[in-house]
């Protein structure tokens, strides 16, 4: 079995950050949401990885991920030319998944129980297996329709939803997939849309399941979704330091403080995790506050923030709270409230 990555979109609902760091990069618990994924995976077993991307997100994403050599599998890079939809995406990977069958994941999405029983459900006996999940506004998503253990019916963002569940960033397909792919026509937004392949699937008698997730789930694309996520993930650590704190400090809570990292004359609240070479001194970080590698925190309180590598936080007179900061950033300021930010890389901000 192999896979295919969806990482061509441009993050425009992230912007400025998406600016200059592709969204399946920005990190949450100080990894990019795209090494989750990778390593979903690799944990049922796949060792190829079609990796979808545009020709803005392709130099980025190799930048960062490579051949797959540090994880022991090969990623390759299929350019899709335009946004046309998720079934144009997949379409693009047919020569690379040359008759297997795979998994395709999107790569801004966070699974962290993995995809482990929807592989399982598949090889049970099925033509596809769509992961779901129950949402509280399922206009807002692609929607399943159940008929016992078979999905009879998918409809994208309905007005009047025949269901709650809502269509996670995880499939797993067989070949045939594609030609059903090749049998539909562009939607109202012209793209070709993976519901309607997979509706296509359904009316030509093949077994399509559904594998209905209980647990966490999130569609990193906003801002909001990349600060909660991170909420998740940070209460999964477990402590360990490996860096230096000072006896003027305290630890309240469940931090990982990276190797070099210093902590003097701080409070840290957790779940906390500070990255390797960071400095943190006269400030109170915590709960929920990623801070990557380099990052500067002086004279300042953080709480439930995602701070990239490089960043400096100086003398803030007021908490910086629910805040996404990208790499090489400054702020610092005299606040008359809290300060919440989404600030892009190499930003310089005096509130």
């Amino acid at each position: 079995m192999k896979a295919i990555m969806l990482c061509a979109g441009l993050g425009t609902r992230l912007r400025p950050l998406t600016y200059s760091i592709a969204k399946h990069l920005i990190p949450v618990a100080n990894k990019p949401v795209l090494y989750f994924g990778i390593e979903n995976l690799i944990a049922v077993g796949i060792d190829q990885i079609g990796m979808i991307v545009s020709k803005e997100s392709q130099p980025i994403i190799e930048g960062a991920v490579g051949d797959g050599s540090r994880w022991g599998i090969r990623i390759v890079y299929i350019e899709q030319d335009a946004p046309r939809g998720l079934a144009h995406a997949c379409q693009c990977a047919e020569s690379f998944v040359a008759g297997d069958d795979f998994v395709m994941y999107l790569g801004d999405n966070l699974i962290p129980e993995g995809l482990g029983h929807a592989v399982e459900r598949f090889r049970s006996g099925a033509d596809a297996v769509v992961m779901l999940k129950a949402v509280d506004d399922p206009r807002a998503f692609g929607i399943a329709q159940l008929d016992g253990e078979r999905i009879v019916r998918l409809i994208e963002k309905p007005q009047d939803p025949p269901s709650n569940l809502a269509i996670v960033g995880g499939y797993v397909f067989s070949s045939e997939i594609f030609a059903s792919i090749g049998l539909i026509k562009p939607s109202w937004r012209n793209e070709l849309e993976i519901t309607d392949a997979i509706q296509n699937l359904i009316d030509r008698n093949f077994k399509v399941l559904p594998y209905v997730m209980t647990s966490y789930w999130k569609d990193t694309g906003k801002p909001h979704d990349i600060l909660d996520a991170n909420q998740v993930m940070l209460d999964k650590l477990t402590p360990a330091q490996h860096g230096r704190v000072d006896s003027g400090s305290k630890i309240d809570g469940v931090a990982v403080i990276g190797e070099g990292a210093e902590v003097r004359n701080s409070k840290l609240i957790g779940p906390v995790i500070i990255g390797a070479n960071a400095k943190i001194e006269n400030a109170t970080l915590g709960p929920y506050v990623s801070a990557g590698e380099r990052v500067e925190v002086r004279n300042s309180t953080v709480r439930d923030c995602v701070i990239m590598e490089d960043t400096k936080v100086h003398d803030l007179s007021r908490p910086l709270v629910r805040s996404l900061i990208g790499r090489k950033a400054q702020i610092t300021g005299q606040a008359e409230g809290e300060v919440r930010l989404i600030a892009g890389d190499m930003c310089d901000i005096a509130v």
